[in-house]
């Protein structure tokens, strides 16, 4: 039912069915759906949390499978989840309970008036769906390290735990199996993660910890882009059948395997304790 794909961090690349996280959009919508019509959350002043974060899942899932289809290029997804950000917008200007502000450690809470709904909402969408699609190419990686920031967040909100309960455990279960390299989730399902994190987060009015745990996502699209900018190319990791190595520090998996070689699971072990770290402060934060 779905194309496959060469891994090529294995030897002799077997094929692997691609684009399986189409299959989470879906469980999440019909989720989301049953959520709003049970009134396990309520309504408020019209507008609804599982309907809004479903929107947005949707998008994310429309927005990567555009992406397997044309192969868009980088300057017209990096502006696309601005569309999806029009319902997280509708949803803080109508909730009476959204903040405005964002207090800072050591240094107070900012304030930003009007420019939260119209600035920093779409660009928290743009950044954490970008950057969540850009931290990939190994097995494991594009769904342990969402899974562990979304747990973060989940933790800083009981009252909306339900929204995410059942498509995290579907989620973590699509892990399970890309981690052992058996699917791929494809960009359907890397944009529709990204999709839910930044949404979850703007419901749940989460934005500091989403910034903090969301830090080596940043980190690692900043070096892609800046030595795309600046060298003009891209990283790239060579493989000799067991171990991963790079020349170059391009990105976060190069950086790591720069003239060090290691396994896959190593790289993605590396990089999931980075994300645990930062999501940790974020939680310790947020708590004290």
């Amino acid at each position: 039912m779905f194309p496959r794909v060469p891994d090529q961090h294995k030897a002799g690349k077997p094929l692997i069915p691609n684009g399986l996280g189409v299959i989470y959009v879906l469980f999440t919508t019909v989720y989301l759906f049953l959520v709003y019509f049970l009134g396990v959350i309520k309504a408020s002043n019209g507008v609804s949390a599982p309907l809004t974060l479903a929107v947005g899942v949707l998008f994310g899932g429309f927005m990567g499978l555009l992406d397997d289809w044309m192969d868009l290029k980088w300057r017209y997804k990096a502006f696309m989840p601005l569309i999806a950000a029009l319902p997280l917008i509708y949803f803080a200007i109508e909730n009476p309970l959204t903040r405005t502000s964002i207090s800072l450690p050591f240094l107070g809470s900012i304030q930003f008036g009007d420019m939260y709904y119209f600035v920093i909402i779409p660009l928290i969408v743009m950044i954490v769906t970008n950057t969540v699609n850009q931290l990939g190419g190994l097995n494991g990686l594009e769904t342990v390290c969402p899974a562990i920031i979304l747990l973060g967040l989940m933790a800083l909100s009981p009252s909306h735990l339900i929204l995410m309960l059942g498509p995290l455990i579907f989620w973590l279960i699509l892990a399970g199996f890309n981690l052992q390299g058996k699917i791929f989730v494809g960009n359907s399902g890397s944009f529709a993660i990204g999709m839910t994190i930044a949404s979850f987060a703007v419901i749940t009015d989460l934005k500091l910890s989403l910034g903090i745990s969301i830090l080596p996502y940043v980190f690692n699209s900043a070096l892609i882009l800046l030595t795309i900018f600046f060298v003009r190319k891209k990283a790239s990791v060579s493989f000799d059948g067991k171990k991963l190595v790079s020349n170059h520090r391009r990105s976060l998996v190069t950086l790591i395997t720069y003239r060090r070689p290691l396994t896959e699971r190593q790289v993605v072990a590396a990089i999931s304790l980075f994300v645990v770290f930062f999501t940790s402060i974020a939680v310790l934060i947020e708590l004290l």
